[in-house]
C-alpha cells in the first residue's frame, strides 16, 4: 500500500512559477513509476508528465513541455513537479499516482492516487 499526498498549489499570476510535491509513503519507493496527471472543472482527468522509478525515464504531454520538470528524490520518498511559464489553462487539482511498474500516461494504469491539488493561475 501507497499513501501519497501533494502539497504547492496556490494562485499564481500567469507567467509565474510554482513546484509541486508529493510524499509517499512506503519503503519501495524507487520501485514505483510516478504521474502527475491534472483535472479542471468540466474537464476530464489528464496526464501531464511521469518519471520511471530510479528518474532516468520521463514522458510529457505535449503542452507543458520546456516548461514543466518532474523529478524525484528516491531518498525522500517525494515526486515533484516543476511549474514555469505558468498559463491560464494550466489552472486545475493536479493529482501524483504511482503504479508498480514502468511509466504510463493512461491514468487507469495507476493504483494509488493522492488527494490533489489545486493550481490557479490568473491572466
Amino acid at each position: 500500500q501507497v499513501q501519497l499526498v501533494e502539497s504547492g498549489g496556490g494562485l499564481v499570476q500567469a507567467g509565474g512559477s510554482l513546484r509541486l510535491s508529493c510524499a509517499a509513503s512506503g519503503r519501495t519507493f524507487s520501485s514505483y513509476a510516478m504521474g502527475w496527471f491534472r483535472q479542471a472543472p468540466g474537464k476530464e482527468r489528464e496526464f501531464v508528465a511521469t518519471i520511471s522509478g530510479s528518474g532516468g525515464t520521463t514522458y510529457y504531454t505535449d503542452s507543458v513541455k520546456g516548461r514543466f520538470t518532474i523529478s524525484r528524490d528516491n531518498a525522500k520518498n517525494t515526486v515533484y513537479l516543476q511549474m514555469n511559464t505558468l498559463k491560464p489553462e494550466d489552472t486545475a487539482v493536479y493529482y501524483c499516482a504511482a503504479r508498480n511498474s514502468r511509466t504510463s500516461r493512461r491514468s487507469y494504469e495507476y493504483a494509488y492516487w493522492g488527494q490533489g491539488t489545486q493550481v490557479t493561475v490568473s491572466s
